[in-house]
C-alpha cells in the first residue's frame, strides 16, 4: 500500500472512531433520560438480548401468561421487519409494540423513547425490551435498562460467552435457553456457566425450557422480586 492511500486509510479509521464514540455519547444522553422516566413511574425496563431464534419471543409469551394475572406488563420488540413477533405476543393478551429498523441490527435507545409515549408507564410494573437477535452491536447501546439479560441457547453451543465477551460482560443474568434439548446436544451448562463468569463473575445464570416450562417459576420470581426492589425507591 502506497504511503498516500495508508494515511487515508488511518484517517477514515480515525474518522469512524470518532463518529462511533459521538454515536454512543448521544446514545447514552437518551438512555438516561429513559432511565428517569422508568425511576419516575417506578417501571421495572428489561433488555432481552440473545443471538436470532434463542427463544426470546417464546420467553415472553410463556412470562406473559404467567404473569399478566399478578402485574401490568407489555413489550416493545426490534427486528429489521415484519411485526410477527409482537402479534405472537399480543396473542397472550398484553401490550406489544413492534419497532422495524430496517436493517440496523440493533436497538438504539432514541427508537425507545420515540415509541414511550404508546405505553402508559404510569400503569405498567415491568416493560420488557426484546432486542434485535445480534450478540455483538446490541452489547453497546445502554437503552436505559435497569437489567440486561441474554439468553444462551443450547442450540448455538456453549462457547459464545468468550466470543463475545462484551454482551456477557454487560449483562446481569445469563439464561441458558431450550434446556429441554440438552440430552440430544454436545452442549455443556457448566462449561458455558464458567467461561460467563470468567467474564463476568457477578452474572446471574438460570436454566430454562419455555416450552417444556422448566425455570419459568424461578424466572418470574426474580422478575417480581426486581419489580417490589424497583418500587421500593
Amino acid at each position: 500500500m502506497s504511503v498516500e492511500k495508508s494515511t487515508k486509510a488511518a484517517r477514515g479509521t480515525v474518522q469512524c472512531e470518532n463518529t462511533n464514540i459521538h454515536l454512543l455519547k448521544a446514545n447514552d444522553f437518551v438512555a438516561d433520560s429513559i432511565r428517569k422516566e422508568m425511576h419516575r413511574t417506578k417501571t421495572l425496563l428489561i433488555n432481552i438480548t440473545s443471538s436470532a431464534g434463542s427463544g426470546k419471543t417464546t420467553l415472553m409469551q410463556k412470562t406473559a401468561e404467567k404473569l399478566k394475572d399478578k402485574i401490568t406488563m407489555a413489550v416493545m420488540v426490534g427486528d429489521l421487519e415484519t411485526e410477527r413477533d409482537a402479534e405472537r405476543i399480543r396473542e397472550t393478551g398484553i401490550h406489544a409494540l413492534q419497532i422495524v429498523t430496517g436493517g440496523i441490527c440493533h436497538l438504539e435507545a432514541q427508537m425507545v423513547h420515540q415509541v414511550l409515549d404508546q405505553f402508559d408507564l404510569e400503569t405498567i410494573d415491568l416493560l420488557f425490551i426484546e432486542n434485535v437477535g445480534n450478540l455483538v452491536c446490541p452489547a453497546s447501546f445502554d437503552l436505559g435498562e435497569d437489567y440486561r439479560v441474554t439468553l444462551m441457547a443450547t442450540t448455538e453451543g456453549d462457547d459464545k460467552p468468550k466470543k463475545y465477551p462484551k454482551m456477557f460482560l454487560t449483562s446481569d443474568m445469563m439464561l441458558v435457553s431450550k434446556a429441554d434439548l440438552l440430552p440430544f446436544l454436545p452442549f455443556s451448562v457448566e462449561a458455558v456457566t464458567k467461561d460467563a463468569r470468567e467474564v463476568n463473575h457477578e452474572l446471574e445464570v438460570l436454566q430454562i425450557s419455555a416450552v417444556k416450562d422448566e425455570g419459568i417459576d424461578e424466572w418470574c420470581d426474580w422478575l417480581l422480586q426486581k419489580i417490589a426492589d424497583k418500587k421500593a425507591l
